[in-house]
């Protein structure tokens, strides 16, 4: 070959290696999507945090690193219960929490994070996805700027944690106890003063004794944030929160911005963290639970007496907030049809 022939080959060479290359490397308009996740929970949380990491490891591995979502530490961003109003005008894109955390913004909210007496987690995921509930939530989100995608599902949690053994109603009279949202309006009916802390906050509130006793998580998580240091009485089962919802909130225009296969790859996650996290969280607490009987806790099972005044409590709860709010009334009555419908299937399909 002649030195002319060699040059133009060993260019034409070059040039098709170069191609190759780019086609490989992003443009500028294909650079990674890259946002930023608030979460009301911790990183060493178990379950509940460990799942928001595991959510964003997730987006990265099947994006082949397209698509980032970082997580960010409670209060890193914004303390967790401003999460909403900070997603809502897009200073950050997404955030991490129950959707009862934003009962005072929404009062039908904690219908789509858990409910008193309410559906397990087989049930609730059913109206979810099927009875649409989960078309619902985000139709009541909407005007404030927010998409939601579920992307968290808890295995029931305990029913809270005392200094003192509860044996009657009237014990819990004058109380001051943390509580999570419908479960915190059942307990005021009974004489209970609540207030919705952050998970971090609650440890040093009740050590410091602004509260007297608390709920939180199951077992696991509890005995993670040291609750069994202060309070002795432990009980279940959590009539509050049979089964407890946790979702991803976007802000809208920037869920309209992404691509269908960015859509679906958030949808995919979420999805598969659901079950994830069901399954460690149903696998992780009978050891949580004999670990806090060798460090003293006494486990407590509320009489039948007891949870009858919950559920009693409950019920005249439910009645005045579809009274006075019109989203909580269509997403009350939605759920209460599905599972009037469900309970035929439910009673023949499962053993008591």
């Amino acid at each position: 070959m002649g030195l002319h022939k060699l040059r133009l080959a060993l260019s034409v060479l070059v040039g098709a290696a170069a191609f190759v290359v780019a086609l490989g490397r992003p443009s500028a308009a294909e650079e990674p999507v890259r946002w930023k996740m608030a979460s009301a929970v911790s990183s060493s949380v178990v379950i509940l945090g460990t799942t928001a990491i595991g959510f964003t490891e997730k987006i990265a591995a099947i994006s082949g690193g397209d698509f980032v979502i970082k997580f960010y530490e409670p209060g890193a961003l914004v303390p967790p219960l401003e999460m909403f109003d900070a997603v809502s005008r897009g200073s950050i894109e997404a955030a991490w929490a129950p959707p009862a955390f934003w009962a005072g913004k929404i009062r039908a909210a904690p219908l789509f994070s858990a409910m008193p007496f309410g559906p397990a987690a087989g049930e609730y995921l059913a109206w979810i996805y099927h009875g649409g509930g989960q078309e619902l939530w985000r139709e009541i989100l909407a005007p404030h700027g927010i998409y939601s995608v579920f992307c968290s599902l808890e295995a029931p949690e305990a029913s809270g944690w005392f200094r003192e053994e509860i044996t009657s109603v009237d014990d819990l009279k004058g109380l001051k106890m943390r509580f999570l949202g419908l479960g915190a309006l059942t307990m005021q009916k009974l004489g209970v003063s609540t207030q919705l802390l952050p998970p971090a906050d609650v440890y040093p509130a009740l050590e410091r004794g602004v509260i007297d006793a608390t709920e939180l998580s199951v077992p696991a998580v509890d005995l993670k944030l040291g609750f069994h240091n202060i309070a002795k009485h432990y009980y279940f089962p959590g009539w509050h929160q049979p089964a407890t919802l946790v979702d991803l909130m976007v802000h809208l225009p920037r869920w309209q911005e992404l691509s269908d296969t960015h859509k679906a790859q958030i949808e995919v996650a979420c999805r598969a963290s659901i079950v994830d996290n069901l399954a460690l969280a149903e696998a992780s607490q009978f050891k949580a639970l004999h670990e806090l009987r060798t460090k003293g806790v006494q486990l407590h099972r509320w009489p039948q007496e007891m949870l009858a005044a919950f559920e009693a409590a409950w019920q005249e709860v439910a009645a005045e907030q579809a009274a006075q709010d019109a989203d909580f009334k269509r997403a009350w009555e939605s759920l209460q049809a599905f599972r009037a419908n469900y309970k035929i299937w439910k009673d023949l399909g499962y053993l008591d």
